[in-house]
């Protein structure tokens, strides 16, 4: 197999200012591009697409393959599918607190102004406010990238004020493709029940859950466990059986 990875925009390796930029749209756009140009590189079977993404991406992979047929298998690892699955409605506290930050955060990019930034992850009894608040969540993430990357924990809030209009799972009755769901039941960060039972409308979805937080699949033995079921899957949708 042939794979190609790629930065969104505003992050990482990619260009795009202000960095850091959480922006829906434009990722959806960033993963149109790569697979138009994926299915166009010589030696690629344009048939034979097919797309992974875990997290926020789990859910942006859903939406795409949805949209194109074309789409050959797709992978959601521990996927946000809606805000619905956090659990019911946040803390008045921490909703208020969340849509003052991304309230000034949009007027500063109306303005032309710095964003107004929050940490992504924090501990809880930390005391700073982010999103997504578990144990181990910081070190975790972190983890994830080379030593000497530099990778800030942060993200731009005004996302936030676009995430109760983005619904990826809605359409789970449009992807025709195998789809591999995998879930983890201890996942605070993007719950597994709401993901799992909108995902069981596609007519080849495959579940898997383990019984793990949502960053245990990226480290150690649950990685191992997550790559092998990946892997499988992939090979059993993707690879051409030869001849005898």
């Amino acid at each position: 197999m042939a794979v190609l990875v790629f930065d969104y925009r505003h992050f990482g390796a990619s260009e795009g200012q202000p960095r850091q930029l959480m922006d829906i749209g434009r990722q959806l756009g960033d993963w149109r591009a790569a697979i138009t140009y994926a299915r166009g590189l010589a030696g690629i079977d344009g048939d034979r697409v097919a797309l992974w993404g875990t997290s926020f991406s789990g859910g942006h992979v859903a939406a795409l393959a949805a949209a194109d047929q074309q789409i050959a298998a797709v992978i959601s690892q521990v996927p946000y599918s809606g805000l619905d699955g956090r659990g019911g409605l946040p803390r008045p506290v921490f909703l208020g607190r969340m849509i003052a930050a991304a309230v000034r955060d949009e007027l500063h990019g109306r303005l032309g102004m710095r964003p107004a930034f929050l940490p992504l992850v924090a501990e809880p009894g930390s005391g700073v406010f982010a999103p997504f608040v578990e144990r181990g969540a910081t070190a975790a993430l972190l983890d994830l990238f080379p030593s000497g990357s530099g990778w800030p924990n942060r993200f731009t809030p005004r996302v936030m004020l676009r995430l109760p209009r983005y619904r990826p799972f809605d359409t789970a009755d449009r992807i025709s493709c195998p789809w591999l769901v995998l879930v983890c039941d201890d996942d605070a960060v993007t719950p597994a029940d709401q993901a799992a039972a909108l995902a069981s409308r596609a007519s080849r979805m495959e579940l898997r859950r383990f019984p793990v937080g949502h960053f245990a699949v990226y480290h150690g033995e649950w990685f191992e466990r997550a790559v092998a079921v990946q892997t499988e899957f992939l090979c059993r949708h993707l690879v051409l059986t030869q001849p005898s």
